[in-house]
């Protein structure tokens, strides 16, 4: 615990508190995975809290391992690894493997990832002779998602309309195809957990009694099955720790309610509650332009986060013509902050509302020889190779899962076409059981030639042997047998060919991921662990933050990250706020809550571009700057044109020094020529007594700390 003296007192607070409810409010910046992390340390080696009775929720793996790392450095690993930290995903799939029997589910289960539900989805569609175009699987698939949110099962699913009738068709066809491919998708996992306590108490009485202190980082994230999950497994002790920031509520499109933060206090009358509001990550110029953002909601709780770093740059607010000149001038202000200040690309960060909008963004970057990463495009797991690969090992877990097996029985070609695929399907559906017990049924001999019957023999047996090395094998050596029994990587293709070799390379990269797995402290939970880790895996989680490149991503996406320079592009009406939100109260709330969270991202920059004309889906519209950009006072911003934005050098915006008055002061961008660097451009005048320290960058030597009375610069007009 050498670390309690570096807490300010707001952390102090809360890391010491005693037991009964605590509703911590932390602001961007403000330290609260560290405060989180040493209370549970606290817990620990203070209070004499056993590891194993403590439960940590977060909601990405990305934090989760963060957690777990911070608290091994704190107390060690021996006592994390008594301890649940995960997901509410993670936490709810392991106590349903645990106790899910008592509701019918699976322990072998496999996690169904989005392109598993879609699937599943359109085999219904097609089932009820229903046309893709007319209803998008991905909406019915988001209809069917907010209802489980809900807890509404298929069977009191009640249809408001006529697309909501088709929904109310689908999902409960789609709901038995997943109960018979032994699978959970991911509202599932919260869903039956719920109804695991409400209808078993003595199960719910288990976890009740273990947990004596459940922590929830990211609360105003949750939704109402998270919420009934933490108060059900809080409900004995009452020791329940929530961490968040309701201004930084950005999820209710997938359920997320606001309300639960900042009802807390209505629900635990005596719960105690610490504000952390100081920041230290961003200059106080930018906390106050987020702040006058986010401060026109009526539904926030009363705080504003200040820093110790007052000085600070203003924000830059510039417009561009359009949406190409807009990613030139961000690709021109990188490229030159790179090669002539010293700066490096992964310093900045490119924001904007919607993934479309990264498309002219990428290009431009590409003809700039820019290094970027985009953060929510393919993702790695999301790859055909991988896929196929993770495919035979959720087969291994599960038999059951009919959608893995379609994905593979042919893959590598074996011999077994799609005739072949139909008079499986065909008997499956005959005799009522999985595609996987059709490949073993007597009477399949009979509906296929000797050839195609082998292929299918060969097929199953493969799986089979595979099946029984699970339990004596790790993940890694059980992929690798996969790889070397179906050769996989040699019927890829030339490996000479690019794309081919590629490929390779990613699958290879899974085994380095099934290498760490086995080596973690998850790896005792075997083969379904490292499934679920990968089904549940976010966009986030694919953010390499060693890389140096620039990273393009939605401001979802960015929550919880910061970066040095921020670009917050397409600050228009109708783009940010977007058009669905520009006319609704609750939705232009959240939009400004995304909008702060884009700003406190930034350590010491943000640059704020908007565009007179923008394309979008084909339509060039005339643009009006957003009305967050007006929110910002105009002490906050400074307004740049897109060639001072370009070229950063020379219109850099520091703050004037109050300068001593002289017929020879120097001012900020001002061109001189020196004796022996040649010209350059005036970057800092920092006023000393009868002299001036000047930051001076030259072209061809470099940046250079001169004192005007000695360097005897020449100014150029």
């Amino acid at each position: 615990m050498d670390e309690w003296h570096t807490l300010n007192k707001a952390q102090r607070e809360a890391v010491t508190h005693g037991n009964g409810p605590l509703l911590i409010f932390a602001g961007a910046g403000s330290g609260k995975t560290r405060v989180l992390t040493m209370r549970i340390a606290h817990l620990i080696s203070q209070r004499s809290v056993s590891p194993r009775r403590i439960l940590a929720v977060t909601f990405t793996n990305k934090a989760a391992n963060e957690m777990r790392e911070r608290i091994e450095n704190l107390v060690g690993s021996w006592q994390v690894r008594q301890m649940w930290v995960g997901t509410f995903h993670s936490i709810c799939a392991r106590i349903l493997r645990e106790s899910g029997r008592a509701i019918g589910v699976n322990p072998e289960f496999v996690v169904f990832d989005e392109d598993d539900q879609l699937s599943v989805v359109k085999e219904v569609l097609r089932l009820l002779d229903l046309d893709e175009k007319r209803f998008a699987p991905r909406s019915v698939l988001n209809f069917i998602s907010r209802a489980k949110e809900k807890m509404i099962p298929p069977h009191l699913y009640t249809p408001v309309d006529y697309f909501t009738q088709i929904v109310g068709r689908v999902y409960p066809r789609y709901q038995e195809r997943l109960e018979a491919c032994h699978a959970l998708d991911f509202d599932d996992l919260l869903m039956k957990a719920v109804q695991l306590f409400d209808e078993h108490p003595e199960v719910l009485e288990r976890y009740q009694r273990r947990f004596e202190h459940v922590l929830v980082d990211e609360f105003q994230d949750v939704n109402q099955a998270q919420y009934r999950i933490v108060k059900h497994l809080s409900a004995v002790h009452r020791n329940l720790c929530v961490v968040g920031d309701d201004d930084q509520s950005i999820y209710s499109w997938r359920g997320a309610d606001v309300g639960i933060i900042l009802s807390f206090e209505r629900d635990f009358p005596d719960a105690h509650v610490v504000k952390l509001e100081q920041n230290y990550r961003s200059t106080q110029p930018i906390l106050d332009a987020a702040f006058h953002v986010v401060h026109k909601n009526l539904r926030r709780a009363p705080k504003r986060l200040w820093t110790d770093k007052r000085d600070g740059l203003p924000i830059t607010v510039t417009e561009v013509p359009d949406e190409r000149e807009e990613a030139l001038v961000v690709a021109q202000h990188i490229a030159l902050s790179v090669q002539q200040l010293g700066r490096k690309y992964g310093d900045f960060v490119v924001l904007y509302r919607t993934n479309a909008q990264s498309r002219t963004l990428e290009e431009v970057f590409l003809n700039y020889r820019i290094p970027y990463q985009i953060v929510g495009g393919v993702r790695f797991y999301q790859r055909k190779e991988i896929k196929d690969v993770i495919a035979y090992l959720r087969l291994i877990l599960s038999p059951s899962d009919d959608v893995s097996l379609l994905r593979i029985i042919n893959v590598p070609t074996r011999g077994i076409g799609l005739q072949t695929i139909e008079v499986i399907r065909q008997l499956a559906a005959e005799e009522g059981i999985s595609l996987w017990e059709a490949l073993g049924h007597p009477a399949l001999a009979n509906r296929l030639t000797a050839r195609a019957y082998q292929a299918v023999w060969l097929f199953r047996q493969m799986v089979e042997d595979l099946r029984a090395l699970r339990e004596k094998s790790t993940v890694t050596e059980l992929l690798n047998e996969v790889l070397k029994r179906t050769e996989y990587l040699q019927r890829l293709g030339d490996t000479r060919d690019p794309e081919v070799q590629s490929r390779v390379e990613n699958v290879r990269e899974l085994l380095t991921a099934t290498q760490q797995f086995d080596a973690s402290m998850e790896a005792e939970r075997g083969l379904a662990g490292f499934l679920e880790g990968v089904a549940l895996v976010a966009d986030v989680d694919s953010l390499d933050e060693e890389s140096d490149r620039v990273t393009l991503m939605t401001v979802h996406a960015a929550k919880g990250l910061e970066f040095p320079i921020v670009f917050l592009v397409g600050m228009e009406e109708g783009i940010f706020p977007h058009i669905r939100s520009i006319n609704d109260d609750p939705n232009v709330e959240e939009e400004r809550r995304l909008c702060y969270v884009a700003i406190t991202r930034a350590r010491e920059r943000v640059h704020i571009i908007h565009a007179r004309l923008r394309s979008v889906f084909g339509t060039t519209s005339g643009m009006v700057e957003s009305r967050f950009v007006r929110d910002i006072p105009e002490g906050l911003k400074l307004y740049w044109s897109h060639t001072e934005l370009a070229h950063p050098l020379p219109g850099t915006p520091e703050r004037a020094p109050s300068a001593p008055k002289a017929e020879d002061a120097y001012r900020v961008g001002q061109r001189v020529r020196h004796h022996r660097f040649g010209e350059g451009v005036i970057m800092k005048a920092e006023p000393q007594p009868d002299d001036y320290m000047l930051t001076v960058v030259f072209p061809s030597a470099g940046i250079k700390q001169l004192l005007a009375s000695i360097a005897k610069l020449e100014k150029l007009s």
